[in-house]
């Protein structure tokens, strides 16, 4: 039985030691990532409680203005092809949610919907940005619909881009590093244990329309993962219980509504878009053939044309 016990405690340290040898990861140098990644026209604003928000707004003053929240695990990058596409026309405000790029963790790890809603508010406040579009994909999308029913008469209009939220919105496929944070007895070692390649191999489950990946986008996602504290605000996020919209909330719901959807996007399938297109007053729905879950990157100056057409449209002045 000693043997045994012995062999079974060796093959565990072998494992460890393999584990290890594999994957681990240090955090990455806040001073190297902000040189990096936080090149012009990034800034950083203290909203206060000890939250640091990396942001960046383009356009000019005097235009509408476009907030956009990107999704779990992504960072304002996300949306720079939008923003090359609209700037000449709006105000766009994007910036890193807490737990993510080089905003980093909430001091107090707060992840909830009201807690990522409560950090729009003061991003928007410190602008001086009374009332705005806002728009949001995945995680992003999310936390917008949320924000929206709480505050409607802040926003002129909402735009969800495979925006996660219904109750009704399993994945087809999950991503494998989405998988290992979702199980309970993996999610701490990924404080520690974060391959290139689990990065890697996430993203291209994730996006259809794979010509737009490159070695510099894996190692954007990679790095700005491993920055201090975000790792660990990944493992709280996907440790909390889900708060699913509840459909009859927007009833009367009268903010003007665009919804974008990648038809092969496996992580929330489009599905999940219909669904906001029925519980939503007279939203429009707007999917993508042949694209993933990020429209905004894979089909980068259709999804921002159909954003300028509905916006501009809001524009205009009503005809009797």
């Amino acid at each position: 039985m000693k043997r045994i016990l012995k062999g079974l405690l060796g093959l565990i340290v072998i494992a460890v030691i393999a584990l290890v040898v594999w994957g681990y990861a240090p955090d990455t140098d806040p001073a190297s990532m902000r040189a990096k990644y936080a090149g012009a026209p990034s800034q950083f604003v203290d909203v206060g409680g000890g939250l640091t928000v990396h942001f960046r707004d383009e356009g000019p003053r005097d235009a509408p203005v476009l907030v956009l929240l990107h999704g779990s695990n992504a960072s304002l990058h996300t949306w720079e092809p939008w923003v090359a596409r609209l700037k000449s026309k709006y105000r766009i405000i994007s910036y890193d949610q807490p737990g993510h790029g080089l905003t980093g963790p909430h001091p107090k790890d707060e992840y909830s919907p009201a807690a990522f809603g409560d950090v729009v508010d003061k991003v928007t406040t410190k602008m001086g940005v009374s009332r705005f579009a806002l728009g949001g994909n995945s995680m992003g999308g999310g936390i917008a619909a949320h924000y929206a029913l709480a505050h409607p008469d802040r926003l002129t209009a909402l735009i969800l881009v495979d925006a996660g939220g219904p109750p009704a919105s399993k994945p087809k496929a999950l991503p494998i590093g989405f998988r290992i944070a979702q199980t309970p007895g993996l999610r701490g070692i990924m404080d520690y244990i974060t391959p290139r390649s689990i990065i890697d191999k996430s993203i291209h489950q994730t996006i259809s329309n794979q010509a737009i990946i490159n070695d510099a986008m894996i190692d954007r996602y990679w790095e700005l993962l491993r920055y201090p504290g975000n790792r660990h605000a990944t493992g709280i996020r996907f440790g909390m219980a889900r708060v699913p919209l509840d459909a009859a909330a927007f009833a009367g719901f009268k903010v003007p509504t665009l919804i974008l959807w990648g038809e092969e996007d496996t992580l929330i399938p489009v599905t999940a878009g219909q669904w906001f297109a029925k519980a939503i007053p007279a939203a429009r729905l707007i999917v993508y053939p042949k694209i993933g879950h990020i429209p905004m990157e894979e089909a980068a100056d259709q999804s921002a044309a159909d954003v300028d057409a509905f916006l501009s449209a809001l524009a205009k002045p009503e005809v009797p």
